[in-house]
């Protein structure tokens, strides 16, 4: 059995409220991940030509306010 097997037995035996606290920390772990991977990647330069590209439209007035 595989640990990720292991796991969804274990999740199959919780309560509905213990399973909503691990939904709610999943959930958290994802976006903390998310977030992070945007850091690199910004850090990294890998945004720069969506960055140059959304100013660049900016300038042309293809941007609006919402």
């Amino acid at each position: 059995m595989t640990k990720l097997e292991a796991l969804e037995e274990e999740i199959k035996k919780l309560s509905p409220a213990e399973f909503g606290q691990l939904r709610d920390w999943l959930f958290d772990q994802d976006w903390l991940q998310w977030d992070q991977q945007i850091e690199q990647d910004s850090a990294s330069g890998k945004l720069d030509s969506l960055f140059d590209e959304a100013q660049r439209e900016h300038l042309a007035g293809k941007s609006t306010k919402f």
